[in-house]
């Protein structure tokens, strides 16, 4: 896909596969096209050219309901964008309630589902301003799950995060990746992605500069432009690995 504004070419031909239950990482220098990527993803700035794919459906083609579109494609914010006057669990039941058209007392039920998942449940009656950044990111996840979609994108939720609270959110969105939930991550975070990526692609100047495994990538990148990026992004962000609880291949703790 191509995207523009006004003069400036942000996206040059970018294109991949996104099979279901599958977590690619997309990860790259600021001003490289990633969020604009994910906004052309889920059609909030359409891409000038090219087509993008929904099970098997054109994006782009006449006639289609975005807003039914939109609603199978969750997205969670670098800056959380709750609704500051709704508690949290009004701030997850109010897209069950206005798109899926579900009653209040559904909604609300399965808006404690869907925060008992995320591990906020006991704050469901709070407001975001009585939450801290990690809480309210978890809030925001869970606002994006509990609608069911087909994808799930993240544009860099932890970056806005203090370092202390990174973990709790990166541990959340490990258990949605292992649960099997199909995602395109835009982080820097390398523990993150060693854990759970099936793909990570580096997207720099609007291309894609590589693409491989997490293994790959992170051990033998092809490319200089890449290596050089990794080495500055461990000492930047550090990976994260200790606060990660990874399963073990019986699924134990």
């Amino acid at each position: 896909m191509w995207k523009s504004y006004e003069d400036l070419q942000v996206l040059k031909g970018v294109s991949f596969e996104l099979a279901e239950r599958e977590v690619k990482v997309i990860f790259g220098p600021s001003g490289g096209g990633k969020s604009t990527l994910l906004r052309c993803i889920n059609m909030l700035s359409p891409p000038d050219k090219g087509k993008v794919f929904l099970s098997g459906q054109n994006l782009m083609a006449p006639g289609v309901d975005l807003n039914i579109i939109r609603s199978k494609i969750g997205m969670v914010f670098q800056h959380f964008n709750l609704f500051a006057h709704l508690k949290a669990i009004d701030n997850v039941s109010l897209g069950l309630r206005r798109v899926k058209g579900l009653e209040k007392e559904e909604a609300q039920s399965k808006a404690l589902e869907t925060l008992k998942r995320v591990k906020m449940v006991e704050w469901a009656d709070h407001y975001p301003a009585e939450l801290s950044g990690g809480q309210q990111q978890r809030v925001g996840i869970a606002r994006a799950l509990a609608m069911e979609p087909d994808v799930l994108l993240f544009d860099e939720p932890t970056s806005a995060l203090d370092p202390e609270l990174i973990g709790e959110v990166l541990q959340v969105m490990l258990e949605i990746a292992k649960a099997g939930t199909t995602m395109v991550v835009v982080t820097h975070e390398m523990g993150f992605a060693s854990a759970v990526a099936s793909e990570m692609i580096f997207l720099d100047g609007g291309v894609i500069i590589e693409q491989g495994s997490p293994k790959n990538i992170l051990t033998s990148p092809k490319s200089d432009r890449v290596k050089n990026f990794i080495e500055q992004i461990d000492i930047l962000y550090g990976r994260h690995e200790e606060l990660l609880k990874l399963p073990d291949e019986e699924g134990t703790k």
